[in-house]
């Protein structure tokens, strides 16, 4: 089998196996399986699988870099527009299912409850990162400026562990599960940061030391 007919097979899994927690949910739906608080059932899922899904894609970098498998990395852009996806669903019941897009007390909520302006805070920092998640838009802002604009993914989980670490209050047994994977997460980036400044540090030195006659 050809590689590019195997990166397409892979691409198409990962499409199907992002959108089945969607489809999960709406057989849900249709089944009277969302509980007493239906609208609160689809605010939590979409909430937990925009968090699971910008850790998972948090995760490729490290993932490439401990296991020596480049190609994952070809998985980062899909999984970071299906966090995304579902942030904006996310975002859309609260707006519509839970509000009925009743904007002057949504415009007096959002400042008022500091989890929702968090929250809302997340939201907006991903939609210029989904917007540029194109090759054309790489090409265009330049390697290393899209870079530094696509870190704002790592503010992003944190505005989103701390939306959900406040506004569940009681049982924060998940939120602290998210929070302590991201911060694994970003000591992995701290220590390859610095592994590799110290390599290019001992690189310079050797460069700089004098050869030493035979």
């Amino acid at each position: 089998m050809k590689a590019a007919t195997v990166r397409r097979l892979e691409k198409s899994l990962l499409f199907a196996v992002c959108l089945l927690p969607l489809g999960l949910l709406a057989w849900r739906g249709f089944t009277a399986g969302l509980g007493a608080n239906p609208i609160e059932a689809i605010t939590h899922a979409t909430g937990d699988w925009t968090l699971r899904l910008l850790l998972v894609t948090l995760a490729m970098t490290p993932l490439r870099r401990v296991s020596g498998w480049n190609g994952v990395v070809r998985f980062r852009r899909m999984l970071g527009l299906f966090a995304f996806f579902y942030a904006t669903l996310h975002f859309a019941t609260y707006l519509w299912l839970d509000k009925f897009f009743a904007w002057a007390e949504i415009l007096h909520d959002i400042p008022k409850r500091p989890f929702i302006t968090i929250g809302f805070s997340a939201f907006v920092l991903l939609v210029p990162l989904a917007l540029t998640s194109t090759a054309a838009a790489i090409r265009r802002l330049g390697g290393r400026r899209w870079r530094a604009l696509h870190r704002l993914i790592y503010v992003a989980a944190v505005f989103g562990v701390i939306h959900y670490w406040w506004l569940v209050k009681a049982d924060i047994t998940l939120p602290a599960t998210y929070a302590c994977i991201l911060a694994l997460l970003f000591a992995v980036r701290v220590w390859f940061a610095a592994s590799k400044a110290l390599q290019q540090s001992r690189a310079t030195l050797r460069k700089q030391l004098p050869v030493l006659p035979q």
